[in-house]
C-alpha cells in the first residue's frame, strides 16, 4: 500500500484525533492565535532587540564588529530606534497575550520610550557588575574578559533589562527575556528580583533566584545557590496566592558559596559569609559566618549548621 492509499484508508482515524484536538478544552488552554486577533510575541524579534540592546550598553562588544568612533553616534542612533519600534510592538502583543485590555499604539510607544529612557541606568549598574567580577575573580585579565566571557554578565544585562519592564508593568515580556539568558547560562533569575549594583555570579551554572528576592549592594554567589521560596500559601479554594513575599533578603556585603540553599522571607545579614550547600531556612545576624559542622553529612540540616 502506498502513502497516499494508507492515508486515505486511516482518514476517519485522522479526523477523530482533528475532531478531538480542535475541541474548546484544548482551544482554550493552547490556542492562542484562533482565540485572538493580536499576534503573539515574536521570540526572534525580541532576540534581535536584545541583541540591539547589548551593543548599546557594551559597544564594540556585541553588533557590529567594525565599530569606530567616528561612527558610534550613528550606530547608537540607528539601534535605538530600532529597539523602540519594536519593544513597543512586542509589549502591545504581550498586554494582548496577558489577557489585559489590548493597548493601542500610543500606549504601547509610551511605555516603551519610557523604557528607553532608563538605558542610561542600566548602564550603569552593568558597568558596576562588571567591576565586580573583574575584581571578585583572580582569573580575569581584564574588565572586557568578562563582558565578552562570563554567564554572570551576560544574565546580569538581561536581566536589568528585564527587571525595567517588570517595573514597567509590561507582562511576558520581562520573562521571556529573562529565559532567553537562563536557557544559555544555566542561571535562572526572575524579572521580578530587585539586584543592587556590583553584583557579581561566579561561575553561575545552577543558579536559582526567585521574584520577590531582595540583594543589595556588592554581593557574591556562586554557582548552584538557590535564593527559594520555602512554601507556598493557597487561597481558600486551593489555589496559589500570588505575588507575596515569599523569597530571602541579602543585605550588602553578603558572599554565598556553591550549592547553599536558603529559602523563605529570612533576611541575610550585611557582610555575612554562607558557606557551601548550607541550608537555611532562618534570619542571619550581620558579620555572621554560617558553616557545615560535619561537610562529610549525607544532608545539612539546621540542627548541624555552625554560626560564629
Amino acid at each position: 500500500m502506498n502513502k497516499t492509499s494508507y492515508l486515505k484508508h486511516n482518514m476517519p482515524v485522522l479526523e477523530e484525533v482533528v475532531d478531538e484536538l480542535c475541541s474548546p478544552r484544548y482551544l482554550e488552554q493552547s490556542a492562542y492565535p484562533v482565540m485572538h486577533r493580536t499576534p503573539m510575541p515574536s521570540l526572534s524579534d525580541l532576540e534581535d532587540m536584545v541583541l540591539r540592546l547589548r551593543s548599546l550598553l557594551f559597544p564594540g562588544f556585541y553588533g557590529t564588529a567594525s565599530l569606530h568612533p567616528e561612527s558610534m553616534r550613528y550606530h547608537m542612533q540607528a539601534n535605538l530606534d530600532s529597539v523602540f519600534r519594536n519593544l513597543a510592538e512586542q509589549i502591545r502583543r504581550g498586554t494582548c497575550f496577558a489577557g489585559c485590555e489590548c493597548p493601542d499604539d500610543e500606549e504601547a510607544r509610551e511605555k516603551a520610550m519610557q523604557f528607553i529612557q532608563r538605558i542610561p541606568a542600566i548602564k550603569d549598574l552593568l558597568h558596576n557588575d562588571v567591576m565586580a567580577a573583574y575584581e571578585g575573580d583572580p582569573a580575569a585579565k581584564s574588565p572586557g574578559e568578562t563582558i565578552f566571557c562570563y554567564p554572570s554578565i551576560l544574565t546580569m544585562s538581561h536581566h536589568r533589562i528585564a527587571h525595567e519592564l517588570y517595573r514597567l508593568k509590561v507582562p511576558l515580556i520581562p520573562r521571556i527575556i529573562s529565559e532567553m539568558a537562563h536557557s544559555r547560562t544555566g542561571i535562572d533569575i526572575h524579572p521580578g528580583a530587585q539586584i543592587g549594583d556590583s553584583f557579581f555570579i561566579d561561575h553561575g551554572t545552577g543558579v536559582v533566584i526567585g521574584e520577590t528576592c531582595i540583594i543589595g549592594k556588592h554581593c557574591r554567589i556562586y554557582q548552584g545557590v538557590t535564593l527559594g521560596a520555602l512554601s507556598f500559601q493557597k487561597d481558600e479554594d486551593g489555589s496559589l496566592v500570588k505575588g507575596i513575599a515569599r523569597h530571602p533578603i541579602l543585605e550588602d556585603d553578603v558572599v554565598v558559596y556553591a550549592n547553599a540553599t536558603i529559602l523563605g522571607r529570612v533576611t541575610i545579614g550585611k557582610g555575612s559569609i554562607i558557606g557551601g550547600n548550607v541550608w537555611l531556612t532562618s534570619d542571619v545576624p550581620p558579620r555572621s559566618k554560617i558553616v557545615q559542622q560535619h561537610s562529610t553529612a549525607p544532608a545539612p540540616d539546621e540542627e548541624m549548621l555552625g554560626h560564629e
